[in-house]
């Protein structure tokens, strides 16, 4: 069984992740890194060709890593915004939705200039941040087997958390 980590950017997906695969022994994959990895600079991407592109690598990326075994798959942001998404990943392991508080996510993101969705000067990160959230929650906690909250604590204890929950 595959462990998938979704939630907003700056919840801490990527460091669960990497605390979980220690615990675990799994193997831990990040779509983004293997966007990069294979297809560039995230930011250059959505420049170029469009979010509806890169949303197009993130279900092609999730195809690949699905035939994982054994894995902790930490997905961007978005990725589960897509419902084939959702589906390829359920038939291959938990999705654990990391929630984080507005507070915490602005406190972890501020200054973050390699993001795309919060790039341009019209409204503060703060208002970016509630508005994607606003957007997004409902969907991630439909898309999730297990929620966590997140705030003011360590990756290690919500990887050890983690571990409980799903036994």
């Amino acid at each position: 069984m595959n462990v998938i980590l979704c939630g907003m950017m700056g919840a801490g997906k990527t460091t669960v992740a990497l605390a979980l695969a220690k615990l675990t022994g799994y193997k831990s994959y990040d779509t983004d890194a293997e966007i990069v990895q294979k297809h560039g600079n995230i930011s250059d991407i959505f420049a170029r060709f469009g979010e509806a592109y890169f949303r197009d690598l993130e279900t092609q990326t999730v195809k690949e890593l699905a035939k994982e075994q054994n894995a902790i798959l930490s997905v961007g942001g978005g990725l589960v915004l897509r419902q084939e998404n959702v589906e390829i990943l359920k038939k291959t392991g938990k999705i654990v939705y990391l929630r984080a508080s507005l507070d915490t996510l602005t406190k972890r993101l501020q200054g973050d200039t390699a993001r795309p969705l919060l790039q341009g000067e019209e409204e503060s990160l703060q208002d970016k941040l509630t508005r994607l959230l606003n957007a997004r929650g409902a969907i991630y906690e439909k898309a999730a087997d297990l929620v966590l909250d997140v705030d003011d604590k360590s990756p290690q204890a919500i990887a050890k958390q983690l571990l409980e929950k799903l036994g």
